[in-house]
């Protein structure tokens, strides 16, 4: 399971802040919600590209000497289960969807000047897809604003609250993905159906 670690310095500084295994130890399992039970249980490299960098962060984890599942730290710069940062994703979707800038000029100030137009018609194509729920969800944190439709207006909440911020109160508090969870994630990549009733005898 992953968890977020609430860090607001640059990707360089995170590598420090998270070497000793104490300092953001969390009190409670997410999970067992046991308390005082999670010991460091190392880390995980995972790749990430951001604004100014291009490279591997480590991702510390505990296990929980409860119910001997791990939790991972992740932090909140980086989003689950894709490889491009959200600083760089935002400034792309900004450019894109609220500017109406091509492909290549939405790639270009994302800072990512060859990057596949593929990526990035993924990532408009996950944002539309999420941008009622995305609405829905961040209309606690700031005013709901007229616009023309949902990915519009989800756009512009987000701008209002910060993207980082969204992520956090989104992932934390809702387990919602910013971008929506894979489908191959059970439960939250999937919807939950109901199976059909069936015919009385």
């Amino acid at each position: 399971m992953q968890i977020l670690h609430r860090f607001s310095g640059s990707i360089q500084q995170y590598s420090e802040e998270i070497s000793g295994p104490h300092r953001y130890r969390p009190e409670i399992c997410p999970q067992c919600q046991a308390r005082c039970s999670l010991t460091a249980h190392g880390f995980y490299c995972r790749s990430l590209v951001d604004v100014g960098f291009d490279g591997a962060i480590r991702v510390r984890r505990y296990l929980c000497r409860v119910c001997q599942r791990t939790v991972s730290l992740l932090p909140s710069f980086a989003l689950p289960y894709l490889r491009f940062g959200i600083s760089m994703i935002s400034l792309f979707l900004r450019a894109r969807l609220l500017k109406g800038r091509s492909l290549r000029e939405a790639a270009g100030a994302a800072l990512q000047p060859r990057m596949p137009y593929q990526r990035g018609q993924f990532w408009v194509r996950r944002f539309q897809q999420q941008a009622m729920a995305l609405c829905a969800a961040l209309a606690s944190l700031t005013a709901v604003v007229p616009a023309m439709d949902f990915v519009i207006r989800a756009l512009q909440m987000l701008e209002a609250i910060g993207w980082i911020r969204a992520h956090r109160f989104l992932f934390a508090n809702l387990r919602m993905h910013l971008l929506g969870w894979p489908r191959f994630l059970i439960p939250h990549g999937a919807r939950f159906r109901f199976p059909a009733a069936f015919p009385n005898p």
